[in-house]
């Protein structure tokens, strides 16, 4: 007897694109860093972040985005798979949106953990960190790798 309900697979949903950027990922990553229903407050901490980014590092902060969360998307991950008694930790690929939301989470959260100064600044360090391929984030993805790779004996297991 399977564990979860089969039901039809569920619709996606079509993400309107940021007004400014004309860009479906950044109104994405607003959409996820939205502070209380409060969208206008997570658009304008993305555009100091973005105006941040542009003061630092002389680029295009749209691409600098881009460029971070591609670097930050995990391209494998381990899902719990019970066998017999036992669970196993099967390593799967993962889909392009859930690795997309996944980088985009992290992001959120390790410029949240950081203590000390406004989420913009934040938020722009940890893009900026994530462009370079260095800081949380990128290390959150590299444990997520590893941690696939030490379990690719269960890879048969995969459903």
């Amino acid at each position: 007897m399977p564990r979860k309900p089969l039901r039809p697979k569920e619709r996606r949903k079509n993400f309107a694109p940021d007004a400014k950027y004309n860009s479906v990922l950044l109104g994405k990553f607003i959409n996820k860093l939205n502070f209380s229903g409060q969208k206008s407050v997570a658009e304008r901490i993305i555009e100091q972040a973005f105006n941040l980014i542009k003061d630092k590092i002389k680029e295009d902060p749209l691409k600098v985005f881009i460029q971070a969360i591609e670097n930050v998307r995990p391209l494998v991950e381990v899902k719990a798979r019970r066998v017999g008694g036992a669970t196993y930790q099967v390593p799967v690929e993962t889909p392009r949106d859930r690795s997309e939301t996944m980088g985009m989470r992290w992001i959120i959260q390790y410029a949240k953990e950081k203590k000390g100064m406004p989420m913009h600044r934040k938020l722009a360090e940890e893009l900026m960190a994530a462009y370079k391929k260095e800081g949380s984030a990128i290390k959150k993805r590299e444990d997520t790798h590893k941690m696939a790779d030490a379990n690719k004996a269960f890879a048969h297991y995969r459903w």
